[in-house]
């Protein structure tokens, strides 16, 4: 499989699910540096009697570090859920003309919150931005006139949404849950064995 595009763009985004846990990580470590910096800054020139304007001037810069991290990322991004942090890194990396490569981005997200990355995505597309997208999810995979591959053969080859065991198996399991919970449970254990063991 070859991939091409003819417009070059210096802005993208390479994003791995299991990545993210350490990046929150090193943003938190990172603005922690930046306000213990200013902390000693303030007491080295307090402790030379240097004026509040030099103060100002050498606390400037991190201050407004501190400040672009938290208007990027908000003040805590490792406070967050883990759905809502991917949610709030997605908002401030995607920009209009991008090229995203996103790796099962679904992993943290709950419906709702895959329905909202729909949209960011959307409105993205919307203003020249491109993704390719490694999912799962029933959910991205049926974004409109989105192209969709299947690398379970070989060649690799375009495929419609209804073909997708991931979207046949979802349909088919939230239409009728009781037929496959029957199929797993009935085979492992006897229904009034668990029935006593549940209520033991």
């Amino acid at each position: 499989m070859r991939l091409s595009w003819r417009k070059r763009t210096t802005r993208g985004f390479f994003l791995r699910a299991e990545d993210f846990f350490g990046f929150t990580k090193r943003i938190a470590r990172l603005r922690a540096e930046l306000a213990i910096e200013m902390m000693e800054a303030a007491q080295q020139y307090t402790a030379s009697r240097r004026s509040d304007a030099a103060l100002g001037l050498k606390q400037g810069p991190l201050r407004a570090s501190i400040a672009e991290l938290e208007k990027r990322y908000g003040a805590e991004l490792d406070a967050n859920s883990h759905g809502e942090s991917f949610l709030k890194l997605f908002q401030s990396r995607f920009v209009p003309g991008g090229l995203y490569l996103l790796d099962e981005p679904e992993a943290p997200l709950s419906p709702q919150s895959q329905l909202v990355l729909l949209a960011m995505i959307d409105d993205m597309v919307t203003q020249d931005a491109q993704f390719i997208i490694a999912t799962h999810s029933p959910m991205l995979l049926a974004y409109p006139d989105a192209q969709i591959y299947s690398f379970d053969t070989k060649p690799v080859r375009a495929v419609a949404y209804e073909e997708l065991d991931h979207v046949r198996i979802t349909r088919d399991f939230l239409n009728a849950p009781q037929r496959y919970l029957h199929q797993i449970f009935d085979k492992k254990t006897p229904s009034t064995q668990r029935g006593e063991g549940a209520r033991g």
